[in-house]
């Protein structure tokens, strides 16, 4: 049943002074960018015009990683496929529905196979339509019209069919986007200092585990010890996969690729003996990595377990390091681990095969670099161990801020709440 103040459409329930109006009632032009091979009129950047393709679409904005060029004939030879500022493009083939809203930056650029959508922005907000058509609702009904069986696709004329539900004053969509356009710029502002934050830690991992960079009140020289010089090695329990979903918590080699450290709270279980338990339980501070790997790059990767209120088993593809007291310092062995110079020296010693593989001889024989007191590797430990805490409140943030964009999506775009 509907709320008094809403209306049934096909576009789903929107406020009674809404409407739900096929793209075609509010477009000017929809068409095809160019359709064909265009490799050959593609030229270097500056000496010709942009030539967008789909993976160039994100949601309500770009990602110019790849962009082409082509040369000035083919620009004015396909002016069809000219953009202007305000026009919405939408993927076509690939990640079908996937929309954005031409900049000015943009406008007399061409196109490469995306559907061209150009309003009369009399009745509709290009970008108030691009928001609703990259939100669930708009997603989920865009699916509906696609068709193809090995390769989806959209059809222009389809798309003028399309119904999208909007308010009838041009200021609500305004508002309604204009919001939304600030949700995605504080998302995309996190995003920029995550990356940045995330570069920083990198490259502070690289001077101060190699000894390039000694915090005060450090000297001496470093030295190349082993990992089983600096830690104890054991590897981990095989079970058959009736044992399975019952007993006690289980990291397996897909748990150490999860953050800093390992989530206990998405665990496994498995069925092991109290003997089982007492060899091969995890203690805080020791180091889980994997000794099988599908893909090279994924081999030895490690993962701290901080601790848990229950006792925590690991997989017999993975191996546990447990620093040894008095010598090395859990923190810096982990970070030691995890930097490119010893991930580099995993991936050339492991073994290829159907899987890619290291054995107790190359997990024993892993080189990491130390300082010569263990108050330096602590020290060491301690500014990553803060640059990591810094990284994860901005991630917690950004996924708080994308939740309340998405929580913004349902209730504007359907008129749950209005702004003006």
């Amino acid at each position: 049943m509907v709320k008094p103040g809403y209306k049934q459409t096909e576009a789903g329930v929107i406020p009674e002074d809404w409407g739900a109006e096929p793209l075609g009632e509010l477009t000017l032009m929809m068409t095809n960018g160019f359709v064909g091979t265009a490799t050959r009129h593609y030229t270097d950047e500056g000496k010709g015009v942009r030539y967008i393709h789909g993976y160039n679409v994100i949601a309500n904005s770009f990602d110019f990683h790849g962009v082409k060029f082509v040369d000035e004939s083919f620009h004015r030879a396909h002016l069809k496929s000219c953009l202007r500022a305000g026009d919405v493009l939408t993927v076509q083939t690939g990640d079908v529905g996937l929309t954005t809203v031409v900049t000015d930056e943009l406008a007399g650029s061409n196109c490469h196979a995306l559907i061209i959508s150009r309003f009369d922005q009399k009745k509709a907000s290009p970008r108030f339509v691009s928001f609703y058509l990259n939100s669930g609702q708009g997603r989920s009904r865009l699916k509906l019209i696609e068709i193809g069986t090995t390769m989806k696709h959209l059809n222009v004329g389809d798309m003028l069919q399309f119904s999208v539900p909007l308010p009838s004053s041009l200021p609500e969509q305004q508002a309604i986007a204009s919001a939304l356009l600030d949700a995605d710029e504080l998302i995309g502002s996190l995003e920029q200092l995550l990356t940045k934050k995330r570069q920083i830690k990198q490259g502070a991992m690289q001077e101060l585990l190699t000894g390039k960079k000694r915090l005060p009140g450090f000297s001496g020289e470093w030295k190349v010890k082993t990992l089983k010089q600096m830690a104890e090695i054991a590897p981990g329990i095989n079970k058959p996969v009736s044992e399975m979903g019952r007993g006690s918590l289980y990291v397996t080699v897909q748990d150490v690729y999860n953050g800093t450290s390992i989530r206990t709270e998405r665990l496994g279980r498995i069925h092991v003996s109290p003997e089982e338990i007492q060899s091969k339980a995890l203690m805080p501070g020791d180091i889980v990595f994997g000794k099988s790997s599908v893909k090279r790059e994924g081999i030895g990767y490690p993962s701290q377990f901080l601790g848990c209120v229950e006792p925590v088993v690991f997989s017999g593809f993975t191996y546990r390091a447990r620093a040894r007291k008095g010598i090395t310092d859990a923190a810096y062995l982990f970070y030691s681990l995890r930097l490119n110079e010893t991930r580099r020296w995993l991936i050339d010693n492991s073994q290829a095969s159907a899987l890619t593989n290291i054995n107790q001889r190359i997990a024993d024989a892993i080189p990491v670099k130390i300082p010569p007191t263990l108050p330096e590797q602590t020290a060491i430990a301690e500014v990553l161990s803060d640059m990591d805490a810094e990284i994860e409140a901005l991630e917690t943030k950004l996924t708080k801020a994308r939740q309340v964009k998405q929580g913004m999506m349902q209730e504007l775009l359907t008129g749950r709440i209005r702004l003006v």
